[in-house]
């Protein structure tokens, strides 16, 4: 009856959690936040700066509040407001329409004055009444804007001394954000467009309200009336980077993501459960709760969902079934070495734990520091790896063990053996004596002695890249193509239904004398464009040119431009992460292993990072904040690898005296480890590279190198791992002599003692 009582609860727990996933889905769908590469928006980094120079900077957290009120002008839900040092502040808003209009309420100090025709200051904002300024209309019904005066003495002495000036001279000019010696009267009448926002003559003097009118629609009069009455800033904020997303592009990213994904994590779930049979049904259960719960968790904590955190997820999902591999692997090595399926469960859940528990920490290590230390998307995908990791330690191991652990203890898989994927020859008869004897190919192959072609071919690799990086040189170009998040500059991004034609595009930029330095047409049929310029455009010029591409091409076109500041600082960052990572994990591997067993992890984790950028030498691939992102996930993964087969050596080094270490016994050990891991890391890299390989090919373009990178570096990780990592080690335990500790000599007695006996002289 209890062993029924077991199958139960694993139908009922199943059930549950089915239950709770179609209950509950559509609200977690309907509560994520998505990033404005998702949903259009865009992103600002501000340089906050004294009005006056000399003067001190206001508090941060009081420029956040002042912009935070700002923006509510827009009506935006849910802004992304972050302070960055002393004197940055980044914007993030996703979901805004007018692009334009939002930079310009935001950054727009807000400085009203009114002046004479001399530009002599006569007023400022401390006239009117807070909250005063509201829409209105003038005598003739156009739009304007309504203004109570607090200060109506004042108000009255100002335009009575107007009124008795001549004709010309009695005029009152309406400034928002004068700046002295740049601005002036005199020198914007003559224009169509003037700075200022509107001249009346002054007849009379005013002892009421007062109307400012211009050439207003009903639209700019309200935004003017609502910059009136969120006042004026203290401060003035340089635009140092903007990234501008379309709505419609944001739209497409975000279903041919999710459905390349979803694609992936299928796969991922089919694979599992041909190969692993009954306990590969219960990974694709513990998936689908992972992908669940990851959602919800994000959602919980305000996490915005980004393209790049969408990559985070579903590697996230190929490097969580690599813990359900680990733990499978080792029941299978307890089956074939004749141990009931009670017996191999137990055995199996016990030894792989701490290898799940290690492997994963090094990747939480990395995501910890891209969080810490990066930004917008590489902050996102940091934030969705942390979760996935937590998720996987907590959620994948717990629900694989207890679910299995109850079909287990409820008797029905005695003597099942082919529920395991193994068949029952393979199994040694341990009441007869026998040990294991089913190994399988990789344990006959010779690891140690095969590494040289595995070196080989990335040496080769490295060469060529360097003749590359020489070509390129040779060219007048840089070694690597750097995007503009290194090199400051400006990219626009261009959509249209119709073929997309490279003369043509620069002839519309020669229109506002911009040069590009690459066009680079994307898509099937070629709709697509990333127009990369090295120069920065102001927004103004920047204005133009994307109402002139919207007028061109009918779509309205996506920007992203960086100044030499902020590539500066992200080339110091990146380099600052890179480091950081290493050490982190250099502790870790160290504390829970031994030196050498990190430092040749380390040298595994520096082939992997040489590779990627060979890589992107070779295919010319920009670089850019996303491929360090990249880069750390494969540091974590890589060393993942690598700490798996480093479990293994451990074992086998167990009980190994220092003068029993040969050569032949360490080249023994390793092709071992090697033997029992290979199966287990070709099957990790190919469950995480499938989900990765839909994304390349059926994701957004927005992201294709940075899935083909992750690729190229999940293919090195895995055999830097099996090829480099073990070998190094071995290499360094032969030649490293520890040092002998020195024995105590015993000291010599002066007089003889008696020897004492039990029972005789005692």
């Amino acid at each position: 009856m209890k062993k029924r009582s077991r199958f139960y609860t694993f139908l009922l727990s199943v059930i549950a959690i089915f239950a709770i996933i179609a209950v509950f889905a559509d609200d977690v769908s309907k509560q994520m936040r998505l990033g404005l590469d998702l949903q259009g928006g865009f992103e600002i980094v501000y340089e906050i700066e004294p009005l006056k120079e000399g003067d001190e900077l206001p508090d941060m957290s009081s420029v956040a509040q002042a912009v935070s009120k700002r923006i509510d002008i827009l009506g935006v839900n849910e802004p992304d407001i972050q302070v960055e040092g002393d004197n940055r502040i980044r914007v993030q808003l996703a979901g805004v329409n007018d692009i334009e209009q939002a930079r310009t309420v935001i950054s727009s100090t807000a400085n009203l004055s009114f002046r004479d025709v001399d530009d002599n200051l006569l007023m400022d904002a401390t006239v009117l009444k807070k909250g005063g300024a509201a829409l209105s209309s003038d005598s003739l019904g156009k739009p304007a804007v309504s203004l109570k005066i607090a200060d109506q003495d004042l108000f009255y002495e100002v335009t009575s001394e107007l009124a008795q000036k001549s004709s010309g001279e009695n005029m009152i000019v309406t400034w928002l954000d004068f700046v002295e010696g740049e601005d002036s009267y005199d020198g914007e009448k003559v224009k169509e467009n003037p700075k200022y926002i509107s001249v009346a003559g002054v007849s009379e003097a005013i002892s009421g309200d007062a109307i400012i009118n211009g050439s207003f629609t009903k639209e700019e009069a309200k935004q003017l009336a609502d910059l009136i009455n969120s006042g004026s800033l203290p401060f003035q904020m340089k635009e140092l980077y903007s990234e501008a997303v379309t709505a419609s592009f944001g739209e497409q990213a975000f279903e041919t993501t999710m459905f390349a994904g979803g694609i992936g994590i299928a796969l991922i779930m089919l694979f599992m459960i041909v190969y692993y049979r009954l306990p590969g049904l219960i990974s694709a259960i513990s998936i689908a709760a992972y992908v669940f719960v990851v959602f919800f968790i994000y959602n919980l904590m305000g996490g915005v969902f980004t393209l790049s955190g969408l990559a985070a997820l579903v590697l996230g999902v190929g490097m969580a079934v690599d813990s359900s591999i680990i733990t499978f692997e080792r029941i299978k090595d307890a089956l074939y070495s004749g141990r009931s399926i009670k017996s191999a469960f137990y055995e199996g859940t016990s030894k792989s734990f701490w290898t799940i528990f290690d492997s994963q920490l090094t990747t939480f290590i990395s995501a910890i520091i891209l969080f810490a230390l990066g930004s917008g998307s590489v902050k996102g995908f940091a934030t969705m790896l942390i979760v996935s990791v937590v998720a996987t330690i907590t959620l994948i191991v717990g629900i694989v063990r207890f679910l299995l652990g109850q079909l287990v203890e409820s008797g029905m898989l005695d003597g099942k053996l082919s529920w395991f994927g193994v068949k029952k020859d393979q199994v040694a008869n341990v009441a007869k004596g026998e040990e294991r004897f089913y190994f399988g190919f990789f344990h006959r192959f010779q690891f140690v002695k095969n590494a040289k072609y595995f070196v080989a071919t990335s040496l080769a690799i490295i060469v060529i890249a360097i003749g590359c990086m020489g070509f390129s040189i040779a060219q007048g170009k840089g070694p690597f193509h750097l995007g503009i998040d290194f090199v400051s500059g400006t990219k626009i991004t261009v959509q249209s239904d119709q073929k997309l034609n490279e003369s043509d595009l620069k002839a519309d930029l020669a229109r506002f004398d911009i040069e590009p330095s690459t066009i680079q047409i994307n898509g099937e049929n070629k709709t697509s464009a990333e127009i990369s310029i090295t120069d920065v455009i102001d927004s103004e010029t920047m204005q133009d040119v994307k109402a002139y591409l919207k007028d061109t091409y009918g779509y309205p076109a996506s920007d992203n431009v960086v100044t030499p500041v902020i590539g500066r600082d992200l080339v110091k960052s990146a380099i600052l992460i890179s480091i950081l990572a290493w050490i982190g994990i250099l502790i870790y591997v160290s504390f829970r292993f031994k030196w050498d067993y990190a430092i040749s992890g380390i040298v595994a984790l520096l082939h992997d990072v040489i590779i990627i950028l060979a890589a992107c030498a070779i295919l010319r691939l920009e670089v850019n904040t996303e491929i360090v992102a990249v880069l750390l996930t494969i540091v974590g993964y890589s060393i993942n690898n690598s700490i798996v087969v480093f479990d293994r050596i451990r074992d086998y080094m167990k009980g190994v005296k220092p003068h029993e270490i040969t050569k032949e016994r360490l080249i023994t050990i390793v092709n071992s480890a090697l033997g029992d891991t290979a199966l287990r890391s070709l099957f990790s890299t190919f469950t995480t590279m499938l989900p990765v390989i839909c994304l390349l090919f059926m994701g957004s373009k927005a992201i294709f190198n940075f899935n083909l990178l992750l690729i190229v570096g999940l293919v090195a990780g895995g055999g830097s791992s099996m090829f480099i990592a073990a070998q190094l080690w071995c290499f360094i335990r032969l030649h490293h002599k520890p040092k002998q500790k020195k024995r105590k000599k015993a000291k010599k007695l002066d007089e003889l003692t008696e020897m004492i006996i039990p029972g005789v002289n005692d």
